[in-house]
This record gives C-alpha cells, structure tokens and sequence, in this order.
C-alpha cells in the first residue's frame, strides 16, 4: 500500500488564498494543478526533438573530457523538481545515465513522471521529497540534474548542501533553466503583454471559435496566479556560482542561453495556453519551434559574443563533490 500523498489536482479559491502564506503549500497546489497537462503546456516530448535539447544543455556545460567516456556517462542519477520527468528521462535516453530516481514536493508530478518512465521502459522510480531536505544516504548518486527548480526552493544553498551530500565523490550536479533577473524582467512583460492582447481579441465579434470556456480562463487565471507566487528566486549567474561554491562544491562553471530565443519564446507560449488545444495545428508548431531553434542559434553562435551573460534568459550551474 502506497504511502505517498495523493495529489490534488484542482486546488480551490481558499487554498489558492491560504497558498499566499506558505511558499510550499503553492508549490505543490501549482504543480498538482499543472501534472497532467504540463507536457502539452510546454511542448514536452520524449522523442528526438527533447532528448537533443535535453542533452544539448547538458553538453553545453560538463566538460568534453568527461562526456566521452563510455555510455551510459553515469549509473545512477537523481532529479531534483522532476517535473513530469522531462530532464532526466531525455537524458536517460541519451545515454546519461542507466538507473533513475525522480523526486518533487507535487505527488502529481511525481506520479506523471514515474508513469512517463515506465512508459518509456526506462529504470526510474520516484518519491515525493522536499529539495531542502533530500531522502537519501550520503554518496547515493553519480549524478544530480534539475531543469527550472533551484528558483523555486526557498534556501536554493541548503538545497545544493543536500546536493553535494548525497552524491558519491566526484559526482556531478548539472542544474539548467534557471531564470536570470534580466532576463526574467522582460520575460514576465512579454507574457503579461501577450495574454491581455490575446484574451481580448478573443472576445471580438466571430473569434468564439478561438476562445476557451470562461471557466478554462478563469482556471487558469489562478493557476498563474500561484505561478507568480512559486517563483521564488531570479538569478544573477556570479550568485549561483558563489552559491554553489559555499555548498562545498569544486569546479563550479555557469553558462546561459536564450536571448532573442526567449522574446519569441514567451509570447508564444503564452499565445498557446489562451487557445483551445490542438485549435493552432501542426503547421503552428513547426513555425513555432523553427523560429525557435534559428534565434537559439543566432544568440549561441552570434549575440553570445557581445551580450553579457546575465542577459541571457537561463543560466546553468554545474560543479563537482571534491574526491
């Protein structure tokens, strides 16, 4: 018999409201809420196109030397904030890694990403855990990833202490979507700025078609509203590193990513979450991710060069348990 807490995937107008009050408590309303979508929010695949992006932030900051060993790279990895599983199943598939564990604070995402695994017919199992306080032995795994979850931990150093003790000496930590400060700033504003614009056409005269439900709407109006309250943190890169570097790691690096990438990249998805599913078609989807990839290219290969690295969208931390 499981012991793990049953999710609650539609959190009420008071919970939303005692929510305000406890960081926690909206962390795991918000991501219960988001489980069973969250895949089709983000785009979320488990076939080429995110196994690449999943490997390609990883291969962007663990060094050449360490990734060519042979495959898999680790034996076993843990994630912190899985999610639906997207970082670490990508890179399982990648040959990262041979066995899994998934942990997050929402029972919902940890049974969607435990199911994603299975589906998969990946070794993974899960446990709903608090990041500040993991449930495992010291020197457990090779490996420890998150994707977009050191900004909402409260104590993100506590959390990356707990990090450095439960990896095996030498082991790796590899922590990528994180949001800078700048680049949350414009970020919010574009998101902001789309779903008002959105929301409104939608109400003009033969647009019914376009529009969800109002409750839809209004669902999802609390659902951001949480959002505002589960990003916690913002990052400058130089924070993270001295962060990282107090947890009692070595060999502590930065790197971010997605500049002109993320202007189109929020309004986009923003755009998305306002219609109803499957109304903008496939055509829509290949506009939307080629556009995205080309401005990925551009900011890595050219902007890179001239625009300072804090200016970047996301930033990723990477460092190593001293031997």
């Amino acid at each position: 018999m499981s012991t793990e807490p049953t999710p609650n995937p539609h959190a009420t107008a008071e919970e939303v409201e005692a929510a305000r009050h406890d960081s926690k408590l909206a962390q795991v309303l918000y991501h219960d809420w988001e489980a069973e979508q969250y895949d089709d929010k983000w785009s979320i695949s488990y076939d080429e196109r995110c196994i690449d992006y999943a490997r390609g932030r990883f291969d962007v900051i663990v060094p050449a030397s360490e990734r060519s060993r042979p495959e898999p790279l680790y034996d076993r990895a843990l994630e912190l904030g899985c999610g639906t599983g997207f970082f670490l199943l990508n890179l399982m598939q990648s040959g990262v890694a041979r066995r899994g564990s998934v942990t997050d604070l929402s029972p919902g995402m940890v049974k969607v990403a435990t199911r994603n695994g299975k589906n998969l017919g990946l070794d993974v199992d899960g446990r709903v855990a608090d990041a500040e306080g993991i449930p495992y032995e010291d020197n457990t795994f090779d490996l420890v990833v998150g994707h977009a979850v050191l900004h909402h931990i409260p104590d993100v150093e506590l959390s990356l202490r707990e990090v450095v003790r439960v990896l095996k000496p030498g082991g790796r930590f590899v922590f990528a979507g994180e949001p800078t400060t700048v680049g949350n700033f414009y970020a919010r504003r574009l998101a902001d700025l789309t779903w008002k614009t959105t929301v409104a056409a939608m109400k003009l005269p033969g647009m019914g078609s376009w529009r969800r439900p109002q409750e839809e709407l209004d669902e999802n109006s609390r659902a951001a509203a949480l959002e505002w309250i589960v990003d916690l943190h913002t990052f400058e890169p130089r924070d993270l590193e001295r962060m990282a570097a107090n947890a009692g790691a070595v060999q502590v690096s930065t790197a971010s990513e997605e500049f002109t990438a993320a202007m189109l990249g929020w309004p986009v998805r923003t755009f998305e979450s306002t219609v109803p599913p499957g109304k903008l078609g496939w055509g829509w989807a290949r506009f939307a991710f080629r556009s995205w990839t080309t401005l990925s290219w551009v900011d890595a290969n050219l902007l890179r060069r001239v625009v300072p690295k804090g200016w970047f969208y996301n930033v990723m931390v990477t460092g190593v348990k001293p031997s």
